[in-house]
């Protein structure tokens, strides 16, 4: 299944064994993806945060508070970028890398470099005060073609709703990520007891 906003878009994937939806891709996910059945896997061809948003949407604002990522972050991350949304878009590449990149194992397909440690696993590390690292890992399932299981939505939206206080959501490969920073907030509208806020900031 296809799905883009775009009917011109959506038309040039157009082929057999194909179903196309003209809609938006996170509100179609949060109305129909379920724990049981669903796709064998979620390809996020999207200019948002896929992850972030489908846990966002499913907390809501009264469990789940949008903050702004501290300075602190910053030198612990590979060429951090900040966009204008809040993520921080990181990437082990100084470089523009080709769209058909098929992610070998050991070697940079640009640089022919040994490889760097796999991003998604850097990002599951970072550790700061009072903020935890929740991320999930993109696979390769083609040339420039990354996605992940429904299963690994559900589970972390279920570390999500266990977590206590500042957190970020990540999506990451072996390259590249981005990350979304957000505040757990408790069932009675407080915050977790001795958390420190004055690192974090709303938008």
């Amino acid at each position: 299944m296809l799905i883009d906003p775009s009917e011109e878009q959506l038309e040039k994937g157009r082929g057999p064994n194909r179903t196309l939806h003209l809609g938006d891709g996170v509100a179609y996910v949060l109305e129909h993806l379920e724990p049981d059945g669903g796709p064998d896997w979620i390809v996020p061809a999207l200019p948002v945060h896929l992850a972030a948003e489908w846990v966002a949407g499913r907390l809501g604002a009264d469990q789940l508070r949008r903050i702004a990522f501290s300075s602190d972050i910053d030198p612990l991350l590979p060429h951090p970028m900040r966009g204008s949304n809040g993520n921080i878009y990181v990437s082990h590449a100084d470089f523009r890398c080709p769209d058909n990149c098929p992610e070998p194992a050991n070697l940079c397909t640009v640089t022919q470099k040994p490889r760097q440690r796999n991003m998604f696993e850097l990002l599951g590390e970072v550790r700061l005060p009072r903020l935890e690292a929740l991320v999930i890992r993109s696979h390769q399932l083609g040339p420039g073609v990354g996605g992940y299981r429904p299963a690994a939505l559900f589970e972390l939206l279920s570390r999500v709703q266990n977590a206590r206080g500042p957190l970020f959501i990540g999506t990451a490969c072996r390259c590249h990520g981005v990350l979304t920073p957000f505040e757990r907030v408790l069932p009675d509208g407080e915050r977790a007891p001795g958390n420190d806020q004055s690192s974090h900031s709303a938008e």
